[in-house]
């Protein structure tokens, strides 16, 4: 009896140190080194959908600033798999509207357990994993549609990219079309009709490429901040509607634009 007594308490005593160490949140990145340079402005253009139009005069006026890389910088908690809720941190690398590299490291009690390292590069993506790497054409899909859903932290790219464009649905929902290879994707995009700014992205996306189907990816716009007396993004979540929970939540803390990031976004790492 004194045996199991002690083995009970000293799965407790695990259970508690594990859930401690899933609180703790790790250090951020350390700053990335080159600040933005002034911006470019350009016109927003005519002919917008009306809740589009709202959005882009809300987080930019009645200019937008042409934007040509970004390096997004904050911490996450991701569910890689199974319920259990990491905590985590990012850098990601954007030629805007073109690639990206997204590093990530997973943490229990700050420290590194699980390391990410996608490359979406050229129209083909690369995802390694600690038990595995990714290719194909289905993760070519869904990389596609990360780097347009990321592109909400610079949607300046929405008005500016070649093969971008929106079309009308009704006072709140706009339709996002965006290039993929030869093809098109497509996102509805939902409005708030009290603020004007956009809640949700919706589109169907392969989850790896031993996929048979698409299913519905939903991008939740959950927190934005005032920089400059201007909206923008801080907090948007992923998810897939046949787990209905959010599987990644990220903040974003620092974001820089416009910046050399040719050589960086090919690296491993942060």
């Amino acid at each position: 009896m004194k045996t199991l007594l002690i083995f009970g308490c000293s799965l407790i005593f695990l259970a508690l140190l594990g859930w401690v160490g899933l609180k703790i949140k790790p250090a951020p990145f350390p700053a990335f080194p080159q600040p933005t340079p002034p911006f470019a402005m350009i016109p927003l253009p005519a002919g917008l959908p009306a809740p589009v139009e709202r959005f882009f005069r809300l987080v930019y006026g009645e200019e937008a600033p042409v934007i040509t890389s970004a390096v997004l910088t904050g911490r996450a908690t991701m569910r890689p798999f199974g319920p259990l809720a990491l905590p985590a941190r990012f850098r990601f690398t954007h030629d805007a509207g073109k690639g990206y590299h997204h590093y990530i490291e997973a943490t229990w009690f700050g420290i590194p357990i699980m390391k990410v390292n996608e490359h979406f590069l050229e129209g083909q993506g690369r995802l390694e994993l600690p038990f595995g790497v990714e290719e194909g054409d289905k993760i070519d899909q869904g990389a596609t549609l990360g780097l347009w859903s990321e592109s909400l932290w610079l949607p300046a790219i929405y008005l500016t990219a070649p093969g971008v464009r929106w079309e009308p649905v009704d006072e709140v929902t706009a339709l996002l079309v965006v290039p993929f290879n030869d093809a098109e994707e497509r996102y509805v995009v939902r409005f708030d009709p009290a603020n004007g700014l956009p809640t949700w992205f919706e589109s169907m996306r392969y989850h790896g490429q031993s996929s048979t189907d698409k299913v519905l990816w939903l991008n939740h716009l959950v927190e934005w901040e005032m920089h400059s007396g201007k909206p923008a993004l801080k907090t948007g979540t992923a998810i897939w509607m046949d787990d209905g929970k959010p599987w990644a939540v990220f903040t974003v803390e620092e974001a820089v634009f416009n910046v050399d990031i040719r050589e960086y976004i090919r690296t491993k790492g942060q």
